[in-house]
């Protein structure tokens, strides 16, 4: 299944956590909190910090991964996973024809994301359309996205929360993830957290990051719950096992400061090292002061300036690191920007 989910018209949009200490560092004269690298024996706790900003938005998400859909369709369902497209549609088409919602969905995904076949949206949404008719979940889910897109049928904002409803009642966890988010957005402050928390729950107890990583943020700012930064830390841990790259980050952060439990500044090292890899770009900068400092890794005035320019470059300033540079010596700072130069080009 997906971890991101795919963009929609902002006033469909729902919303999605993030966190102070994982702001860019442009948004200030240093990053809150930030380390003063200028000064030596740096404690671990000048990494970051600072309590929940709040919520900026983010849509529900995309159509469903068909790994979820019915074994009722079959050899196609298997044609499907083994990637024969075209068979897979050549199967599933009869079954779909006399009705079999599971079927409808398989051929329904195979237009839409253009597999085997020629993709057209629009014949995918009429088929969501006719198995989300039959209390399908997963055609449920995908045609309600469908509505709130409306970009291949007509739009329809209160067609698509209800069948966001059915779909999430029927426990399919991308739903209750998405109602829940919807919920958040219609019912500020403390009371739409408390209706959505059960949603959150069931998302995220089935395995989606973005739930795991919006009760962590909810846990971690008492945001319709009561504050426990132990199990905040218990649901960044498994956003980030999942791969959610912002999760990484603020785990790796909490883990240097002790929050929510003891400090482990060489396990907050590889996470933070992990996420800048995939390219988190806050990672990045953080990740070039942990090498600065010494925090958790040995201190590596290269790796510092190699990660600095990295993020430098995708527009994250940090003046704190760029003073840091100046200090060192031309030929380490040459170094570290050719390690960047060499990292760039392999992506």
């Amino acid at each position: 299944m997906p971890r991101l989910f795919k963009g929609i018209e902002a006033a469909a949009a729902a919303v999605a956590i993030c966190a102070a200490m994982l702001l860019p560092a442009a948004a200030q004269e240093k990053p809150a909190g930030a380390q003063d690298l200028t000064r030596p024996n740096l404690q671990p706790k000048a990494l970051g910090g600072g309590q929940v900003q709040g919520f900026t938005q983010q849509p529900p998400g995309p159509a469903p991964d068909v790994s979820t859909f019915d074994p009722r369709a079959d050899d196609a369902y298997g044609a499907f996973q083994r990637g024969y497209y075209l068979t897979a549609f050549k199967l599933a088409l009869p079954r779909a024809e006399q009705g079999d919602p599971a079927a409808q969905t398989l051929i329904a995904e195979l237009y839409d994301k253009g597999l085997g076949i020629p993709r057209d949206p629009k014949e995918a949404a009429a088929w969501y359309g006719i198995a989300a008719g039959k209390d399908y979940p997963e055609a449920q889910f995908a045609y309600a996205i469908k509505l709130l897109e409306g970009k291949d049928i007509t739009k329809d904002a209160a067609k698509a929360r209800g069948l966001m409803e059915k779909a999430a009642a029927a426990g399919l966890p991308t739903a209750q993830f998405n109602l829940a988010q919807m919920i958040v957005a219609d019912k500020t402050g403390d009371p739409g957290f408390k209706k959505a928390l059960p949603l959150y729950l069931g998302a995220a107890e089935a395995g989606i990051p973005d739930a795991q990583y919006a009760l962590a943020q909810m846990y971690a700012g008492g945001l319709g719950v009561e504050r426990n930064d132990a199990e905040a830390r218990r649901w960044l841990a498994q956003a980030s096992q999942a791969g959610f790259d912002s999760a990484q980050v603020e785990l790796g952060i909490w883990l240097a400061n002790g929050r929510g439990g003891p400090a482990d500044e060489k396990t907050a090292h590889a996470w933070i090292a992990r996420a800048a890899s995939s390219g988190n770009v806050i990672a990045q900068n953080r990740l070039a002061r942990m090498f600065a400092g010494g925090i958790g890794v040995g201190k590596d005035d290269v790796e510092a300036v190699r990660w600095h320019t990295l993020a430098k470059a995708a527009g994250l300033e940090d003046k704190g690191m760029d003073e840091y540079l100046d200090g060192l010596d031309p030929l380490v700072v040459e170094a570290g920007r050719e390690r960047a130069k060499q990292a760039g080009a392999r992506r």
